[in-house]
Protein backbone atom coordinates (compact mmCIF):
# COMPACT_ATOMS: atom_id res chain seq x y z
CA UNK A 1 0.00 0.00 0.00
CA UNK A 2 1.27 3.29 -0.69
CA UNK A 3 1.13 5.79 2.25
CA UNK A 4 1.84 10.23 2.18
CA UNK A 5 3.18 11.01 5.30
CA UNK A 6 1.86 14.14 6.75
CA UNK A 7 4.87 16.54 7.25
CA UNK A 8 4.44 16.72 11.28
CA UNK A 9 4.35 12.79 11.31
CA UNK A 10 7.87 12.53 9.11
CA UNK A 11 9.42 14.31 11.79
CA UNK A 12 7.97 12.31 14.72
CA UNK A 13 9.17 9.10 12.61
CA UNK A 14 12.61 10.42 11.81
CA UNK A 15 13.16 11.69 15.62
CA UNK A 16 10.98 8.76 17.09
CA UNK A 17 8.62 10.97 18.83
CA UNK A 18 6.24 9.23 21.27
CA UNK A 19 3.87 11.68 19.49
CA UNK A 20 3.39 9.25 16.79
CA UNK A 21 0.60 7.31 17.09
CA UNK A 22 0.90 3.41 17.29
CA UNK A 23 -0.87 3.12 14.06
CA UNK A 24 0.98 5.22 12.46
CA UNK A 25 3.89 3.86 13.47
CA UNK A 26 3.00 0.42 12.47
CA UNK A 27 2.13 1.45 9.20
CA UNK A 28 5.46 3.04 8.17
CA UNK A 29 6.74 0.09 9.62
CA UNK A 30 4.85 -2.47 7.59
CA UNK A 31 7.59 -3.90 4.95
CA UNK A 32 4.98 -4.06 2.06
CA UNK A 33 3.79 -0.13 2.63
CA UNK A 34 5.15 2.24 0.08
CA UNK A 35 6.12 5.20 1.92
CA UNK A 36 5.84 8.79 0.12
CA UNK A 37 7.02 11.97 1.20
CA UNK A 38 6.10 15.41 -0.42
CA UNK A 39 8.20 17.91 -2.02
CA UNK A 40 5.96 19.89 0.36
CA UNK A 41 7.02 18.37 3.25
CA UNK A 42 10.66 18.97 2.76
CA UNK A 43 9.76 22.57 1.73
CA UNK A 44 7.44 23.18 5.01
CA UNK A 45 10.59 21.67 7.69
CA UNK A 46 13.26 24.06 5.93
CA UNK A 47 11.10 26.93 6.24
CA UNK A 48 9.48 26.28 9.44
CA UNK A 49 13.49 25.54 10.95
CA UNK A 50 14.53 28.88 9.25
CA UNK A 51 12.19 30.98 10.69
CA UNK A 52 13.10 28.93 14.08
CA UNK A 53 9.81 27.33 14.55
CA UNK A 54 11.65 24.03 14.56
CA UNK A 55 14.57 24.45 16.71
CA UNK A 56 15.43 20.76 18.07
CA UNK A 57 15.06 19.61 14.01
CA UNK A 58 18.50 20.60 13.09
CA UNK A 59 20.14 17.24 12.74
CA UNK A 60 16.81 15.96 10.99
CA UNK A 61 17.16 19.48 8.40
CA UNK A 62 21.14 19.20 8.27
CA UNK A 63 20.69 15.75 5.92
CA UNK A 64 17.07 15.14 5.18
CA UNK A 65 18.00 13.67 1.73
CA UNK A 66 19.89 11.28 3.76
CA UNK A 67 17.37 10.05 6.42
CA UNK A 68 14.90 9.97 3.25
CA UNK A 69 17.14 7.45 1.18
CA UNK A 70 18.05 5.79 4.18
CA UNK A 71 13.89 5.34 5.50
CA UNK A 72 13.68 3.93 1.91
CA UNK A 73 11.19 6.81 1.59
CA UNK A 74 9.90 7.89 -1.72
CA UNK A 75 9.90 11.33 -3.13
CA UNK A 76 5.97 12.49 -4.15
CA UNK A 77 7.17 15.62 -6.55
CA UNK A 78 4.55 18.19 -7.07
CA UNK A 79 3.08 18.04 -10.88
CA UNK A 80 0.85 20.71 -12.58
CA UNK A 81 -1.70 18.87 -11.69
CA UNK A 82 -1.10 18.69 -7.97
CA UNK A 83 -0.67 22.58 -8.06
CA UNK A 84 -4.14 23.56 -9.88
CA UNK A 85 -6.12 20.72 -7.66
CA UNK A 86 -4.25 22.57 -4.21
CA UNK A 87 -5.22 25.92 -5.94
CA UNK A 88 -8.77 25.00 -7.01
CA UNK A 89 -9.99 23.44 -3.34
CA UNK A 90 -12.54 24.67 -1.57
CA UNK A 91 -12.98 25.46 1.51
CA UNK A 92 -11.80 28.26 4.11
CA UNK A 93 -8.29 25.92 4.73
CA UNK A 94 -5.92 28.31 4.62
CA UNK A 95 -2.62 25.85 4.91
CA UNK A 96 -0.36 25.78 1.36
CA UNK A 97 1.25 23.31 3.11
CA UNK A 98 -1.54 21.31 3.99
CA UNK A 99 -3.57 22.13 0.49
CA UNK A 100 -0.97 20.79 -1.68
CA UNK A 101 -1.01 17.41 0.50
CA UNK A 102 -4.59 17.01 -0.02
CA UNK A 103 -4.20 17.46 -3.16
CA UNK A 104 -1.92 15.30 -4.01
CA UNK A 105 -3.31 12.25 -1.70
CA UNK A 106 -6.55 13.12 -3.49
CA UNK A 107 -4.51 12.71 -7.22
CA UNK A 108 -2.84 9.68 -5.90
CA UNK A 109 -5.68 8.21 -4.63
CA UNK A 110 -3.49 7.38 -1.42
CA UNK A 111 -4.22 7.51 2.53
CA UNK A 112 -2.43 10.51 4.66
CA UNK A 113 -0.90 9.62 7.63
CA UNK A 114 -2.01 12.44 10.34
CA UNK A 115 -3.34 13.51 13.26
CA UNK A 116 -4.99 16.29 11.65
CA UNK A 117 -8.76 16.69 10.87
CA UNK A 118 -8.62 18.78 8.62
CA UNK A 119 -8.19 15.79 5.73
CA UNK A 120 -10.90 14.52 6.54
CA UNK A 121 -13.10 17.64 5.55
CA UNK A 122 -11.25 16.98 1.97
CA UNK A 123 -12.74 13.48 2.10
CA UNK A 124 -9.03 12.04 2.38
CA UNK A 125 -8.49 8.83 3.99
CA UNK A 126 -6.41 9.29 6.71
CA UNK A 127 -4.81 6.89 9.03
CA UNK A 128 -3.77 7.65 12.65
Amino acid sequence: MRLLLDTHALLWWLTDDPALSATARKSVARSGNTILVSAASTWEIAIKFRLGKLPDAAEVVSDLSGHLQRERFENLLISAEHGIRAGLLPGPHKDPFDRMLIAQAQAEDVPIISNDIVFDQYKVRRIW
